[in-house]
């Protein structure tokens, strides 16, 4: 692939943000992360999204955060900028401060909660665009914004060649091929449960949460399909269905992401922000024996 066809990498996670006992930034463990994650298999991250817990964050923590990492990894790495909210004086303020500080894109979900119309969300994807000069990836998840971004609407927005790529979660390939072919759009997978069949459906990489622990095997599997390996790549999927399960199906991803940098030896505690709480002991239990499946050694 070259940097046309898959314009912020291949293989991303969306990073978990460390913070301190009382719940403040620990911007060295952010670094740490970040620099775990780029020499472990990936080639971009993106921070400040919902794994990075940034409905609890504010502007200013996101700008130090985004500048952490920048520091940390911007020279070996991609690094996307999570922009979306469902306010867009919000999202504008937060991609020109991202520009502003470098950032190699930015990350835009659909307006959550308050489900605007499609006609709203284009005008809300464009008037953000407007505020800067930054690629941006859009962030199709409806489970959690409850609407999805209709097929006209990436259409529409198409037409604007600050739209270079899309985040798919909607779980549903066959519309997305569609939407693919229709506005020549990037997508990278979104849901780590579809890495390989979106891989095989014309996503040219993933952005990940199982990420955090999986960067070298997401690395070789898209390998394996680069070179039309399929039996090494189902091969490489299913050695990673327990830890998925583990980390995705128990309690919200970020929970596990950050249980796993402690287990690691990433990070020394997996403190979270409310309404977020640290996954509990059993989780932990099964995430190690699941790392240990998959040769990491865990603390």
């Amino acid at each position: 692939m070259t940097a046309a066809t898959a314009p912020f990498g291949r293989v991303l996670t969306a990073m978990v943000t460390a913070f301190d006992d009382d719940g403040t930034v620990d911007l060295d463990g952010t670094a740490a992360i970040a620099k775990h994650l780029v020499d472990n298999g990936n080639d971009g991250l993106v921070v400040s999204g919902t794994t990075g817990e940034a409905p609890t964050t504010t502007t200013t923590e996101d700008g130090q955060i985004l500048r952490t990492v920048l520091e940390a990894v911007g020279d070996r790495a991609t690094v996307i900028a999570g922009v979306g909210t469902n306010n867009t004086a919000h999202s504008i303020e937060l991609i020109e401060q991202a520009e502003k500080l470098g950032a190699h894109g930015a990350l835009l979900v659909t307006p959550y909660y308050n489900k605007p119309t499609q006609d709203g969300i284009t005008a809300h994807f464009r008037a953000v665009a407007g505020a800067s000069g930054l690629p941006i990836m859009l962030y199709d998840i409806p489970g959690r914004t409850g609407v999805a971004i209709a097929p006209d609407t990436f259409k529409r927005v198409a037409e604007d060649s600050r739209f270079v790529a899309v985040k798919d979660a909607v779980g549903d390939i066959y519309r997305g091929v569609q939407i693919m072919s229709q506005t020549g759009l990037t997508f990278y997978s979104g849901d780590d449960a579809l890495n390989l069949a979106w891989l095989t459906h014309g996503a040219v990489g993933v952005v990940s949460v199982v990420g955090h622990v999986t960067g070298p095997e997401h690395a070789d599997m898209i390998a394996a399909i680069d070179r039309g390996d399929l039996t090494a790549a189902l091969d490489i999927y299913r050695s990673l269905v327990p830890v998925i399960d583990v980390m995705m199906n128990r309690v919200q991803g970020a929970m596990t992401a950050k249980a796993a940098m402690q287990l690691l030896g990433v990070l020394p505690s997996r403190t979270m922000r409310l309404p977020l709480v640290p996954a509990d002991d059993e989780i932990v239990a099964a995430l190690r024996a699941e790392l240990v499946a998959l040769g990491r050694d865990v603390r």
